[in-house]
């Protein structure tokens, strides 16, 4: 399966987008479904987030770990548990030297035992999702700034 990727501009410099988008603790103000998050470990390659999401009426929990961490440019985890994981990536590239960001989100899924058969349905419902993700992320970054 193709993955899903969505980009967008940000009226804000890649260092302040990286800190945000990429802290987990973050990711329920600007991620639709999220409804808790915890973290194990040092920000940095190897540390682990765990996340509850509000899946079909059920809050399901997964854990990913974080493969890449390159401040301001590259950040990466990989789904570790489940029946459907997630590889997520996130790309920021400077504009408009340097105080604005381009962001691009890629998502990848696989489907584990019963994941198999929901897959195509997770995979739908990200990819509304992603966009509008997307569009909350810049919105809450550019009111800040």
């Amino acid at each position: 399966m193709a993955p899903i990727v969505s980009d967008i501009d940000i009226a804000r410099p890649p260092d302040g987008v990286f800190a945000y988008a990429t802290d987990p603790l973050r990711f329920k103000e600007w991620q639709r479904g999220i409804v808790g998050v915890r973290t194990e470990g040092t920000v940095g390659v190897g540390a682990r987030c765990i996340i509850t999401r509000r899946i079909a009426g059920s809050e399901r929990s997964s854990t990913s770990e974080i493969t890449e961490f390159s401040p301001p440019a590259a950040w990466a985890v990989h789904g570790i548990d489940g029946p459907i994981r997630a590889d997520v990536k996130i790309r920021i590239e400077p504009r408009a030297g340097g105080s604005q960001s381009h962001l691009t989100i890629s998502l990848d899924f696989a489907g584990f035992g019963a994941g198999k058969m929901i897959l195509p349905m997770v995979v739908r419902q990200a990819r509304k999702e992603v966009p509008q993700n997307c569009q909350k992320l810049k919105e809450l970054l550019e009111r800040v700034g």
